[in-house]
């Protein structure tokens, strides 16, 4: 098995991406499957085209595409992505993409196809905070998301694929209010790392026995 995993530059002003430094501390090789690592630019349509290449080039049959969501607590496995593209604040080139659809005509919204329930289940089982989340934003990370579901729907119908946000890494968080949310970067690592055995444990279907639904 090949798993891609991608991370994103850093963004906003920041000096780094939690997301970028915990895939590239990941594992040449996760319960036996090969783990190949790409950095997506933080730039709508860029991202996208930078992936659609590495799909091409390395023909994964998973593809996990990591993303730092500031503020959160936990490692959180998105379970969808939506057509819709609206920034909060100018990507890395000035763009800023409101109230448009990813892909003209496309469906407004895919469900993961990573078993997301069983990623959690693992990470907490391991002491690492995690849980399922159920909207990936509208910036760059849901982009990504909803672009390669898209791939799968249409060009890659094997290819299993997913996103996951990470919090700020601590070392971020220093300058920031009392009480921001971080996680050390090797906390993400092995919290990615063992979601990445899941993927290869639950070749298909999902593991149920995970609650964490989300009323609001």
């Amino acid at each position: 098995m090949k798993i891609l995993v991608t991370g994103f530059e850093p963004f906003d002003g920041a000096t780094i991406n939690p997301a970028r430094e915990a895939v590239k501390r990941l594992p040449e090789t996760v319960a036996g499957a090969e783990v190949v690592k790409v950095e997506l630019p933080v730039v709508f349509g860029r991202e996208r085209e930078v992936l659609s290449a590495a799909v091409a080039e390395h023909e994964p049959d998973a593809v996990v595409c990591i993303g730092q969501a500031g503020g959160r607590t936990h490692v959180t496995p998105e379970f969808v992505g939506i057509n819709y593209a609206h920034a909060r604040i100018p990507d890395n080139e000035g763009n800023q993409p409101l109230a448009q659809p990813i892909v003209a005509g496309g469906p407004d919204a895919y469900f993961t196809k990573l078993p997301v329930h069983a990623m959690v289940e693992r990470m907490r089982a391991a002491g690492i905070p995690a849980a399922v989340s159920y909207t990936a934003g509208t910036f760059c990370c849901n982009e990504i998301l909803y672009t390669v579901l898209h791939l799968c729907a249409t060009e890659y119908p094997a290819m299993r694929a997913g996103f996951i946000h990470v919090p700020y890494a601590t070392e971020q968080v220093a300058h920031m209010a009392e009480g921001t949310a971080s996680l050390p970067v090797e906390t993400m690592v092995a919290g990615l790392t063992l979601a990445l055995e899941a993927i290869v444990e639950y070749p298909e279907g999902d593991a149920t026995g995970v609650g964490g639904g989300s009323e609001h």
